[in-house]
Parts: C-alpha cells; structure tokens; sequence
C-alpha cells in the first residue's frame, strides 16, 4: 500500500490487511493481535470466543483519571465482484490510492472496522500522546452474529467508559442504535430431470441481475438502491402467468447484512415464446431504468440463452417460491418520530441460496433476511410478516436470536466530552445521531449496564460491497479526535 500520512494508523491499516479475517475466521487476526501486543509489550488476554484485550496504564499525570475502552472489532464482510479471482481465507486485501480515498481491488477494503483496530493501537503506542488508563476491546464475528459481544464475560472489562470505532460518518457522534434480528428460509425439493420433465421444444434462458451499488444493510437501506433478488423475482412473477416456465436454478445476494448487488436464475420457456419473452424482457429493463436509473448507473439487466440443465425445481413448488420472494418485504418500513432523519425499521432481502443435502434426493433453496428496528416490538412484527411470506413455499422458517438495540443518552458526560474535543479542534459542532445500522454497544450494555458509550469513525462508503472506500483526510481527522478526547477525559 502507498505510504500514507495519519501516523501509524495506515501503517498498521496495512499490515491488518494483510492478515485473512472473515466473520467467524478470525483465529488468524486474533493471534495476530496479541502478537502485536507481545511485541509492543502489552499487557493482553483473549477469552474463550478470540475477542482479544489489551490494557495500557495511564501516562504520567493521568493516574486519577477514570479509565476508557476503545472498542473495535476484527472480523470484515468479504465481497468480491463475480470477475474477480480472490480467496479471503488466505489472499491479502489488495489496495490502492485514488485521490483522497482508499480502495480495494474489486473486493471489500475492510475499513469496516480494521481502520477502527488501526486507530486504537496507533492511540496506544503513541508517546507523545497523554491519556488516562485504557483497554483495548477486539471483538469476533461482529457482522454475522456479534458472536464476540455476546460471549464476552461479565468482569471482563475494567472501566466504565468507552468509544466504539466502528461509525463510518465524518464529524458525527453516534449515542444509539437499531436492533436486529435475522431470519433463515429453507424450501426443500427432489429436483426433477430434464429428459423426464422438460418438453425437447423448450429453451433454456439465463437471467442477471448485476452492477448494482448495493452496501450496508442499515446504512444505505433508505437510500433508493436497488435489490438483485428483488428485481430477479418481479420478472419472473410477471412471466409466470403467460406461458408454462421451468426453474432451474436461482441464486441472488451473499451476506445478510449486504444488500444484494448481483442475482441469476436460469429457467426453461417454449421456443415459440422465445421472442416475446425478449420483448418482455426488453419492457422490463427500461421500467427498472426509469425507476432506480438516477441511482444505479451500471445496472446491468442481461438475458442470453444457455445449455439445458439437468435438473429442475418442481413447477408447483418453483410457483410458490417466486409467489414468496415477491411478497417478502424488503426495504425502509418506517422513519423514527423521536430523531428526524433516522431509519426506524428495515428489512433485507438478503440472499437466496441453492444448495445440496446430505440426501442424494433432496435439495435445498435458503432464503437469508435481516430485520431492523430502534423498537424492539416492531422488529419482532417485521420478523412475523417475513415469516408468513416465506412460508408460502418453504417448510422451514427459524429465527436468530437478535440483539438489542442500544438506547441514546443525551445526556452522557463522554459525549459532552467528545463533543467539546471536535469543537475545539475543527471549530465546528458535530452532530449527534442514532445509527440504524447496528453496533455491539447494546450487547456490552446486557453486561455491563453502567457503561457510558459513544460511537465515532472516518468517512466511509460503500461499506459491505466491492465499492468499500475509506477517506484519507477524514481517517486523519478522526485520529486527530480521538486523540484530543484522550488527552482531555
């Protein structure tokens, strides 16, 4: 990576992104961590689940001073483009300078939180910078299952203040945010054979859907982008009733907590429809252009004819299923009245997955969701009415087991802090948000109910997709107040 300015946080920025960490893979960059901490000599535990703490005393003239928890954590959302070759259990991030921004090359950047880790241990090994006591928080599997947070013990932590760097907006203070719940579909099938099934005077056609911006879940979820799945499964519920389609194959999307950028189904079609499902095909594309167009600039919409497959989806069963896709909801359902602007409750259309089973004879499609919601009843209706969708087709629908949101405190003595140190560096005041995403801070709360806690990060975008792009000058800035509000606890 280019040398950048910002101290050592791109310096260690640099070497994180050399080390492999997928959610639920992170026996690597945990033992990466404490390596470090050996050699920096720091004092440093990791518990059972491989969240790792390292704790650094007061500098002098600071030892009265309550302590702080800088939390981050260390796990990263692995996208890729379809075109690009990339093994994210051994393969290093690949990145690059464009201007004022850092990138990755066709994947995901993992500033979403390395930079966040990055900060923390530049901030730690700093001499010149003056600081009460502070731990160092490192958590696994926040972006999957926010596994780390959930396992971490009671008595585990010290102090009673902390900072989560893990926000993605410049100048932005976060106090709360949403809670969320995933949802897990499952159609299973016997696929059926062609030469059994299909009629010798049918085609086979490929469908896709890629080029979409896609992202975060949370973040980007009210910002008018547009879902692979769903515009898969609109087509193919308008084609459905005009003459008799076979469903090969259908997949769309990966992670829960990404939006889905890229989606194909291939199906089977008499040949005498041949034309006028390109003349729909044709209608439809120009809709979905004048509809998100302003948004999706490189939307793709292909359909190309393919070899036949040798299996296919039950007819009754492939109806029910595209019938269940086209009713689950997804997208913004409702704005908070308590903060302006804030996303109150969500949903994704995740991924749709067809896989094997152990049984020879029977296949699966999963169907992933994810809701979220600062109102823990209206996430739990949400979940309900995805649950009622889906099982329109499948026979299995199962629910995680959620996290809680996390309650603002206006009136929190680290924000007035926090607020100050901004205020006093930049000359300007910061706002104050809630995030609709969702952040582990609700969980430590479970555990450690008199935690005072906010939330800050550099300037970030296209966060959970191969767009992922981190600010240079914001990531400097963000060190910079960081460092102020140590100095100044």
């Amino acid at each position: 990576m280019t040398k950048l300015p910002a101290g050592r946080v791109f310096d260690i920025f640099a070497e994180i992104c050399q080390v492999p960490r997928p959610s639920k893979h992170e026996e690597q960059i945990s033992r990466w961590l404490q390596e470090w901490a050996k050699a920096h000599s720091i004092e440093c535990v990791a518990d059972e689940a491989m969240n790792v703490i390292m704790r650094v005393p007061a500098t002098p003239g600071y030892e009265d001073h309550e302590g702080v928890i800088l939390q981050a954590h260390m796990d990263m959302v692995c996208e890729k483009n379809s075109d690009v070759e990339h093994d994210f259990m051994k393969d290093p991030i690949e990145t690059y300078v464009d201007g004022e921004w850092l990138k990755a090359k066709g994947t995901t950047l993992g500033g979403d939180d390395g930079i966040g880790i990055s900060m923390a241990l530049a901030a730690i090994t700093d001499p010149e910078l003056k600081h009460p006591a502070i731990e160092c928080l490192f958590t696994v599997d926040e972006e999957t299952g926010l596994t780390g947070a959930m396992k971490l013990k009671d008595g585990m932590l010290k102090h009673k203040r902390l900072i989560n760097l893990d926000s993605e907006d410049d100048g932005q203070i976060f106090i709360g945010c949403a809670g969320g719940i995933d949802t897990l579909a499952k159609m299973h099938y016997e696929p059926v054979n062609r030469t059994s099934y299909i009629n010798p005077s049918y085609i086979a056609i490929r469908l896709s859907v890629s080029g979409l911006l896609g992202g975060h879940s949370g973040d980007d979820i009210n910002k008018g982008r547009a879902n692979a799945n769903q515009l898969l499964v609109w087509f193919l519920a308008r084609i459905w009733p005009q003459t008799e389609v076979q469903l090969a194959s259908v997949n769309g999307g990966n992670l829960r907590n990404a939006i889905a950028r890229e989606a194909e189904a291939v199906i089977a079609v008499p040949m005498d429809y041949k034309e006028q499902i390109r003349i729909e095909w044709n209608h439809y594309v120009a809709q979905m252009e004048g509809v998100f167009g302003e948004v999706e600039k490189e939307m793709q919409l292909e359909l190309e004819t393919t070899d036949m497959p040798e299996t296919f989806v039950p007819a009754d069963k492939a109806y029910r299923l595209v019938m269940a896709l086209c009713e689950c909801p997804h997208g913004m359902i409702a704005m908070s009245h308590e903060m302006p602007g804030l996303v109150e409750t969500s949903t994704n259309l995740a991924s749709i997955k067809m896989k094997k089973t152990i049984n020879p004879d029977l296949n699966v499609i999963e169907i992933n969701t994810s809701q979220r919601s600062s109102k823990e009843p209206a996430k739990h209706h949400l979940k309900w009415a995805v649950e009622q969708a889906l099982s329109l087709a499948c026979d299995e629908v199962t629910h995680g087991d959620g996290y809680p949101g996390w309650a603002p405190n206006p009136s929190s003595q680290l924000l007035g802090v926090v607020k100050k140190a901004y205020e006093d560096l930049f000359k300007a005041e910061p706002k104050v948000l809630a995030i609709h995403a969702g952040l582990e801070c609700g969980l430590f709360l479970e555990k450690y109910p008199y935690l005072d806690m906010v939330s800050i990060g550099p300037q970030m975008y296209g966060v959970h997709s191969p767009s992922e792009r981190l600010s240079i000058p914001s990531t400097e800035r963000c060190y910079k107040w960081l460092c102020r509000t140590l100095e100044t606890l």
